[in-house]
């Protein structure tokens, strides 16, 4: 091998098309995370989110199991089984799941703040924030001020953050987000693409994130052989 792989050599790089309404993206980064905190090249990694909108045509928030229920014809017993599956596997994560509280709103102008903290550097924070946004403090991710505040609580300017919403800034961005999972043939998330070779589908066990990150680095060490 001409050279260890460490620091300064090109990261690894995993794509991830997810929503913030997707109680399995929310479940999915939080394992990956995991297998990318063991991983002995943790900081050789770099994680790019992508826009994927589960809900394109939604137009005002509603209570999830009112939605789910009301609007998509889910049995209410089975959704009720499948909130307590969320609690007890994101507890294990340290995560907290509060259905009855949680909203399912149009996600694209949050999808538009995540770009807008991408370019400065706080891509995941945000990312995270907005998952618990969603999920935990039960708040609409599509109203401006809320969003506004959210991007200043992980050290974003307020302001430049509401100026970003109302000019509509990172509309390309969030487009060519969904033109590309639409070419990539991506329908569901959350969606893992390792280092431009291997896919991941849904919110896998974190040996199947490991699995994924140790076959990465061998193909690289096999091409720098």
């Amino acid at each position: 091998m001409s050279s260890a792989f460490g620091p300064a050599a090109d990261p690894i790089t995993i794509d991830v098309w997810s929503d913030i309404v997707c109680p399995f993206c929310y479940l999915g980064d939080a394992t990956l995370q995991q297998a990318i905190d063991a991983s002995p090249h943790a900081s050789s990694i770099q994680v790019r989110y992508h826009s994927f909108q589960l809900h394109p045509d939604a137009v005002k928030p509603m209570k999830t199991i009112d939605y789910l229920v009301g609007v998509r014809g889910f049995p209410a017993e089975q959704m009720k089984a499948s909130h307590e599956m969320f609690r007890t596997r994101g507890a294990e994560l340290g995560l907290d799941y509060r259905f009855d509280d949680a909203l399912v709103a149009n996600t694209k102008d949050a999808h538009r703040l995540i770009h807008f903290a991408k370019a400065q550097g706080r891509e995941h924070e945000m990312v995270i924030r907005l998952f618990k946004a969603e999920f935990t403090d039960g708040l609409d991710v599509s109203d401006f001020e809320v969003l506004a505040d959210l991007a200043a609580e992980i050290g974003l300017d307020r302001a430049e953050a509401a100026k970003a919403l109302a000019e509509n800034a990172y509309e390309l961005e969030f487009q060519a987000d969904v033109q590309q999972a639409q070419a990539l043939g991506i329908t569901g998330v959350p969606f893992f693409v390792f280092d431009n070779k291997r896919a991941v589908s849904g919110a896998q066990p974190l040996e199947l994130f490991q699995r994924a990150l140790d076959l990465s680095w061998q193909d690289r060490a096999a091409t720098s052989a």
